[in-house]
Order: structure tokens, then C-alpha cells, then sequence
């Protein structure tokens, strides 16, 4: 997902714009109770302990709520969580419960966001289990009894895996891909698999973000007729909406910080290759990464922690175990010294967005950063050209590798047997064509001009992007805005984004190095987010960017699912007539 550059081109290029948004995307309010508001005011001081304590005594009354409005154990991170679970204070019988009936009464009822794609009906066994462990006074994991959403193109041995596609509904391979395996060896609990932008949003150029033949439309919780943006559309309105406190999705360019853009929530793409990508459904072999996705920095640099690591059966993570670290210990590092440069080449032309980017700039520097301007960058020619090539190349080849070794129930075995499949199936071709599809399977493999221009495209974005930008400029990160607020779903013509460009996160996703996203605030009711880029291996200094800005600002909003701009605080009185005295 490209989407700053993509809207660079879109006076008077069509092509270009066409496909740099393709690649772009490729890939309540609160129950505000007294003890709501005392955790609140704890957390905004920074003492998550106490926040455990004050609400831990009453946590039977918290977990109840009206179906609008989340209870406020919910509202807690999931380290918090975690830690009242390992101390007795919490079930994970009791929250696993709280997420499953927000669930029902959310995303199946009510607003119907349709972010779930599916539900692991042990879920509240797997809990009662956990509890009893808790009760035994077993050696408990870091993430012991929390829940997790897991986008549907991630392998887990409790549910299929279907990339949103109806060739892939009986793929139930049994097997946990190596980052599933992790986060359950710390304790977690798979509560179920979130809809996606199907095949990651690689099936067409005219495809919409969030939709999947499987789960249908996912919905922007913070107004019902908005892109949660895509591909881990299902995983950004799920947290969003709170139907979990921790989940995962994947990018190849912009699917994780577009939907933690669009939905108001963090996310972290990590540098490729510190998390493994086995048994995960593939686009690409150099941009690929799964990456957490939460309403917390710190539950992030958790989730992070625990999923990096070296994987045998995937050569890009040799160095994950030498460059991994505990990613929550250096969150609270200070700022003194760090310089930043502040990317206004990317800010775009919106002047809320200009003006909450000024004043993230100015929090960092009260935070102790320096700031160096950049505004200056431009993009070599015939980059997206390219960019879509390699993607192009490199679907082929990852997939057939991938459906070899499907679950026996798939009779799809290579990308022109779904391109066949897809041909007979009506529901699969209502709303777009497989013109992606197509043009991969006419690709001729790794050969001497793929490899030209992978080189091409990584010099492009390390030597003479990012890694350029922080040597001549003599900062240790950059800060952007993350993109523009959250487009209307329009399955006539298509994903639009109407709203222009901001940031440049496909420099990062190309590169291959990370970026995280967090919340900044919002544009006439819609969030917007701030991003950190940095080099490779860098996430502890992302992180802990991120994480001074978000105790500094508390920027994130609670969804209000809104039907539309008719039924949104902020535009509600505006859209119908004056009243007449």
C-alpha cells in the first residue's frame, strides 16, 4: 500500500496513480463510570500497577456493559490485563467472555462491522484452562489468558486459513504458523481470525479495501460507510472496536499502517525478516511481514518481543535472534539528544493534518528531541512501474510454493487453478475482476531482470531513500503523518482516496525497515496518525518514540459508529436543516 505517492500522480497520470494505489494496498463512546475515570487518570500518569490495583476489586461490575458502550475492563492494555489475570484479580474466563458477547452484539448485530471472520469455539475452554493454571500457581506467561485476533492469512491450528477467498475455506492445515506458536508458549489464546482485503488486496486493480468473498465488507467503527482501509482491515476495526486488546496483520506495503491509520489505532511494520513468515499466505519474499496491531504502544513492543526470532524455513530472519530484544524495556529511554526529522515533503496539503503534524513535532520537542526539517524528496522515475513488477514476479512464484502444501480439502494447487476457480464463482466476481491475477501468472519467474529491479527498487529506498535521508540530514528517525483520513467504501468504482496523500510509508515497506503508527488525533471526526521511520533493525527506537508521544498526547478516540456523516457528532446538525425559531 502506496498511497502518498500514489495521490502525487493524480492530476493528469492516471496509470501512475492507478498503480501506485494498488500497491498501496496491496497488502462508542466510554462507560465512563467513577472507576473509569480513576483508571483513566492513572494511566495518564503513567502507573499501569495502579491502574491494576484500582479497578482489580471490582472487575464482576466493570465487565458489564450496554451493547455501545465497552466495559471498561476493556478498556485496560493487554499488559494490564495481564497482569490482574497472573495476580487473581481477573478471569481470563471472564474477559474472553466480555470480548465474545462485544463480538455478537457489534460485529455480528448492532453496527454490524464484520471484522471477524471467524471464532475459535475453544476459546473459553482454552480460558478456563488458563484460570486453572492461574489457580495451581504454574509459571504463567507473559501474555497468559489474553485473547488475540489474528488476520485470516495467518496460519492457526484451531480455525482455516482462508485469505478471504472461497478457494481457501477448507484450508485447515492444523498448524500454527512460527509467531502463532510463540505468542501461545507466553500464554495467549487465539480468540478467532479477522477479515481481510481478500488475498491481501492482490486479486485486482480495481478491488475494494476490507472486502473479502468470505467475510464481506469490514466497516470503519468510527462511521459505518468509511474504508477501515486494508488489507488487515478486519484486525484495525477490531481493535478499534475493542473486540480484542491485541492482534496481528501483515504488510507487504502499507497493510498494517494504512487500517492502524484509517481505524485510529498502533501499528508496527517491522524491519522483514525479524518475524518469521511460515505458514503464512504470501505476496512477497522481500516486503512480507506480519507486524502487531493494538490500541497501546507498550502492548505492541509485548507482542513484538515475543513474535521476533529466527526461523530456519525462512532464510530473511538468520539475523532475527542476534537483532531481537525485549522491546518493552527501553520504552521509557529519554528523548534527550535524539534528533528527528520532521518529513513535511510528505505532510500533504490538509491543513488540519498540517496543523496536528506541527504540534506532534512541537510535543516531541518538549519531549527533549531535536528536529531537523526535511523538505525535500522526490521519487526516481518509473519507480511504481517497477514496484508492481517485482510484486507481480514475486505472487506467482510465493504462492504456488504456498498451495503445495494447503490443506488436502484445497483443490487449488496453483495460482491458474484459482484464476479458473474464480472464473465459475459468481460471488468471487460481483464486485471486481482478477486482472492481478492474470498479469502475475504471465510472469516468468526470478530471472535476471527481477533481480535488476529488486535491486533497483531497495536503492531506491535505502541507499537513496531512507538511509540518505537520515545521514544527510544527521537524524536518528523520521516523523510523518501516517496518511489521510479514512475514504468512503465505494464498490461501484472502487477504492478512491479522495482525500489525496499524506506520508511515505512505501519507502519503508520496500526497504524492508520499519515504521510504527500511533494515533495523533482527528480531522472532522475521523482519526489521523503519526508515524516513526527509521532504519533497519530500529523498532526499539521507534517504539520508544512512540511511546513518549502517546503518554505525552493520549491521542486515540473511541469509535462512535456512526451510520454516516448524518449520524456523526461532528458533522450531525450541519447535514439537516437550519431550525427555524
Amino acid at each position: 500500500m502506496n498511497q502518498s505517492a500514489s495521490m502525487q500522480k493524480h492530476e493528469g497520470e492516471l496509470r501512475s496513480y492507478k498503480i501506485a494505489l494498488l500497491i498501496c494496498l496491496i497488502s462508542l463512546t466510554g462507560f465512563f463510570s467513577n472507576q473509569t475515570l480513576a483508571f483513566t487518570a492513572a494511566k495518564k500518569q503513567g502507573s499501569n500497577a495502579q491502574m491494576a490495583t484500582d479497578i482489580s476489586h471490582k472487575y464482576t461490575a466493570l465487565v458489564a456493559s450496554t451493547p455501545l458502550m465497552a466495559p471498561p475492563i476493556l478498556d485496560l492494555s493487554a499488559t494490564q490485563q495481564a497482569t490482574l489475570i497472573s495476580q487473581g484479580r481477573l478471569s481470563s474466563t471472564e474477559l474472553v467472555s466480555a470480548y465474545l458477547t462485544r463480538i455478537e452484539a457489534m460485529d455480528r448485530k448492532g453496527p454490524s462491522i464484520q471484522s471477524i471472520l471467524s471464532l475459535n469455539p475453544n476459546a473459553l475452554d482454552e480460558a478456563r484452562q488458563k484460570d486453572a493454571e492461574v489457580a495451581q500457581g504454574k509459571t504463567l506467561g507473559r501474555l497468559h489468558g489474553i485473547p488475540i485476533l489474528v488476520k485470516d492469512n495467518i496460519e492457526t491450528s484451531e480455525l482455516p486459513t482462508t485469505a478471504g477467498a472461497i478457494a481457501l475455506a477448507e484450508n485447515n492445515t492444523q498448524r500454527d504458523a512460527p509467531i502463532i506458536a510463540r505468542l501461545k508458549a507466553e500464554g495467549a489464546i487465539i480468540l478467532g481470525k479477522t477479515n481481510l482485503s481478500q488475498w491481501a488486496n492482490f486479486r485486482s486493480n480495481d478491488s475494494i479495501s476490507g472486502w473479502s468473498a468470505l467475510g464481506g465488507q469490514t466497516r470503519n467503527p468510527h462511521s459505518l460507510d468509511r474504508s477501515p482501509c486494508g488489507s488487515s482491515a478486519g484486525s484495525g476495526a477490531a481493535i478499534a472496536a475493542q473486540f480484542a486488546s491485541l492482534a496481528i496483520g501483515t504488510e507487504t506495503n502499507g497493510s498494517i499502517i494504512c487500517p492502524a491509520a484509517m481505524n485510529g489505532i498502533v501499528g508496527v511494520k517491522p524491519t522483514v525478516g525479524l518475524l518469521s513468515r511460515t505458514h503464512i499466505v504470501p505476496i512477497s519474499v522481500t516486503q512480507d511481514t506480519a507486524g502487531p496491531m493494538t490500541r497501546f504502544v507498550e502492548d505492541a513492543a509485548l507482542m513484538l518481543s515475543i513474535m521476533a526470532g529466527t526461523d530456519p524455513a525462512d532464510p530473511y530472519t538468520n539475523l532475527a535472534d542476534r537483532r531481537k530484544r525485549d522491546y518493552t524495556s527501553d520504552l521509557d529511554k529519554p528523548l534527550k539528544g535524539k534528533r528527528i526529522g520532521v518529513f513535511t515533503a510528505v505532510q500533504g496539503n490538509h491543513p488540519a493534518i498540517i496543523s496536528a503534524f506541527e504540534t506532534s513535532a512541537k510535543t516531541m520537542q518538549a519531549l527533549g528531541a531535536e528536529l531537523v526539517i526535511i523538505d525535500k524528496f522526490k521519487t526516481p522515475e518509473d519507480f511504481w512501474d517497477k514496484a508492481l513488477n517485482v510484486l507481480l514476479s514475486e505472487f506467482k512464484h510465493e504462492l504456488n510454493r504456498y498451495l503445495e502444501l494447503a490443506a488436502p480439502a484445497v483443490r487449488a494447487r496453483t495460482l491458474a487453478d484459482l484464476i479458473e476457480f474464480n472464473k465459475a464463482n459468481t460471488r468471487e466476481m460481483v464486485l471486481f475482476d482478477q486482472s492481478l491475477f492474470e498479469q502475475s501468472q504471465a510472469t516468468t519467474g526470478y530471472d535476471e531482470d527481477y533481480l535488476d529491479t529488486v535491486a533497483f527498487l531497495q536503492n531506491a529506498t535505502r541507499k537513496q531513500g531512507i538511509d540518505l535521508l537520515l545521514t544527510k540530514y544527521n537524524v536518528d528517525a523520521i516523523m510523518m503523518p501516517s496518511r489521510t483520513p479514512a475514504f468512503l467504501i465505494d464498490p461501484v468504482f472502487g477504492d478512491n482516496f479522495a482525500g489525496g496523500s499524506a506520508g511515505a510509508g512505501w519507502l519503508a515497506a520496500i526497504a524492508g525497515y520499519p515504521h510504527v503508527s500511533i494515533p495523533m488525533g482527528e480531522m472532522k471526526g475521523l482519526p489521523i496518525n503519526l508515524s516513526f521511520m527509521g532504519k533497519a533493525w530500529d523498532e526499539a527506537l521507534l517504539l520508544n518514540l512512540a511511546y513518549y508521544y502517546e503518554k505525552e498526547t493520549n491521542a486515540i478516540i473511541k469509535p462512535g459508529f456512526a451510520n454516516g456523516a448524518y449520524d456523526t457528532s461532528y458533522f450531525r446538525e450541519a447535514m439537516r436543516p437550519l431550525k427555524k425559531n
